[in-house]
């Protein structure tokens, strides 16, 4: 059985968003609090829900690591059949970091229900954290049978918007970047950015991307 956390908009949801946390922060990370509160600020509905690796470690389970990316792609599928029994309406899935790149994985498969609008990854992780020269995570995009839309600091260490401009993307990836912000949206203090503010222009973003055009 899966466990959501939900976020819910005052009134009835635009979509509802399926969303999966990163790789080291549970569920309700204060990152994960602050943009499950700007996405329903904006209409839209946040079931979050954790890995059984992460939900493990409230249990008082060791604290593992969390397995390679394409093995938690069956329990994201399992979550996403849960919460369609429980909601009607257009759906899509996402998720921050490691969760946004098996969320996209998810939508590569041949099986991801029609509902589903498309892929909304928070903070991609396009390569290891500061090694631009390494393998970069491409294809999770690349074979997306769904619409994804990438929100992106444009100083993230796991592609920064310098590095994410000498590459070519596919016409159904798009990238909406965050001023100053790192892999967590924050800016510098010097910057004009702010965390909270970079948080509402990808709840914003991310609210336009679940309307149909």
């Amino acid at each position: 059985m899966t466990d959501f956390l939900w976020t819910r908009p005052d009134t009835d949801p635009t979509a509802t968003l399926l969303l999966a946390h990163g790789a080291g922060a549970p569920m309700d990370s204060t990152f994960m609090e602050k943009l499950a509160a700007a996405l329903a600020a904006e209409g839209i509905a946040v079931a979050r829900f954790e890995f059984a690796y992460m939900a493990g470690r409230r249990t008082g389970g060791p604290k593992k690591p969390p397995p390679k990316a394409d093995k938690l792609i069956g329990e994201f599928q399992t979550a996403l059949q849960a919460l369609m029994k429980d909601v009607d309406g257009p759906l899509l899935v996402g998720g921050k970091s490691m969760g946004g790149r098996v969320a996209a994985m998810l939508a590569g498969g041949g099986s991801l229900p029609g509902r589903v609008r498309g892929v909304a990854c928070f903070g991609y992780p396009f390569h290891p954290t500061g090694k631009a020269d390494a393998e970069w995570r491409l294809a999770p995009l690349e074979e997306a049978k769904r619409p994804v839309l990438v929100l992106q600091g444009d100083r993230d260490p796991f592609g920064t918007q310098a590095e994410l401009d000498a590459i070519t993307l596919p016409g159904h990836v798009a990238i909406t970047y965050l001023e100053d912000g790192n892999h967590d949206f924050g800016p510098r203090g010097k910057s004009p950015a702010t965390l909270d503010g970079n948080i509402r222009q990808a709840a914003t973003a991310t609210a336009a991307f679940s309307r149909p055009l």
